[in-house]
């Protein structure tokens, strides 16, 4: 069989939405799908019922074997990896760093999908980091799977702009479809025999610690870009939120506007579609949608017609 045919078993590791592209990739390839694993079912959304992952659900729909075990040391677990004889891993935001025991089962190692240009954001929230930052560039980094987190050798990547206004939700989206793409053409490649891998220059390396809830918390003296940045970044979890007359409101979308010698936080203009606020730098921020507690997203327009907002009034943190 010549190298281009070979059809590799695949062990795949994934569990949240950015990873069913990869795994809806690899079902449709001419390799081998021969289990899933997975994050055991959670309490999740509003109700807190728990729920399967995304990732779970996309494998039971194509009847692949899922496993969701609670500690990847398991030996009973590792025999069922063993007994799956997987050629290759595939990880795609799985959750949990993965043993050495592990990832010495598949005679091809195992890879990952990485939703950064590596070795910068190495870790839990690459793409929220980058927003934050206000990066222009991110893209994905196929890498090789070590125990040291993200940092494996790179074995392909490719690079994707983030627009001024894109939030981490739409750059998700992006990236899951990118990394996708990539992954299985590394598949293909690695099934023809061995691809070069380039080492991270660990000097180089940047960390994306995990999103806090506490982090959407707007801090108003801070610049009007870098709290554009920070409301994009913060969508669509936790969401950039700050308090007025004590109740909590989620502020979805917003531009920098003009120049104000207004104390930050202080609402400057409230009037039909306009919602400008005072921030740290002399500046203003622009609301353009908002969401209040326990209600749905909404125009600053439909915002402002159910309630009377007086110029001076203030956004605040928790009271």
């Amino acid at each position: 069989m010549v190298g281009n045919e070979v059809r590799l078993r695949v062990i795949f590791f994934g569990t949240p939405t950015f990873a069913v592209p990869t795994l809806e990739g690899l079902w449709q390839s001419r390799h081998a799908v021969v289990g899933v694993v997975t994050q055991p079912d959670r309490p999740r959304g509003r109700g807190q019922h728990v729920q399967p992952s995304a990732v779970k659900a996309a494998a039971l729909a194509h009847d692949l074997a899922v496993w969701q075990p609670g500690t990847l040391k398991d030996e009973a677990f590792l025999a069922m990896i063993r007994s799956a004889a997987p050629d290759l891993g595939v990880v795609a935001a799985y959750g949990k760093l993965l043993p050495d025991v592990l990832l010495a089962i598949p005679r091809l190692g195992l890879i990952n999908v990485h939703a950064s240009l590596l070795p910068r954001y190495r870790g839990a929230s690459p793409i929220q980091r980058a927003v934050l930052a206000g990066d222009a560039e991110t893209g994905v980094s196929i890498m090789r799977v070590v125990a040291a987190l993200d940092a494996g050798a790179v074995l392909a990547q490719r690079r994707h702009p983030i627009g001024p206004d894109d939030t981490s939700g739409d750059v998700e989206r992006a990236l899951a479809t990118l990394g996708a793409s990539l992954l299985c053409e590394m598949v293909d490649r690695l099934a023809a025999g061995p691809v070069q891998e380039v080492p991270q220059q660990d000097a180089h390396a940047t960390y994306a610690p995990r999103l806090r809830k506490e982090e959407g918390l707007v801090d108003w003296s801070h610049a009007a870009s870098t709290l554009h940045n920070h409301v994009r970044a913060m969508q669509p979890w936790p969401g950039a939120s700050t308090f007025l007359d004590g109740e909590r409101l989620v502020i979805r979308r917003t531009r920098v506007d003009l120049p104000t010698t207004a104390p930050p936080g202080t609402i400057i203009e409230a009037d039909h579609d306009v919602l400008r606020v005072a921030t740290g730098d002399n500046s203003s921020l622009r609301v353009l949608e908002l969401q209040p507690s326990g209600r749905r997203a909404m125009t600053v327009r439909d915002f402002l017609a159910g309630r009377r907002l007086a110029a001076g009034a203030r956004f605040t943190g928790p009271s």
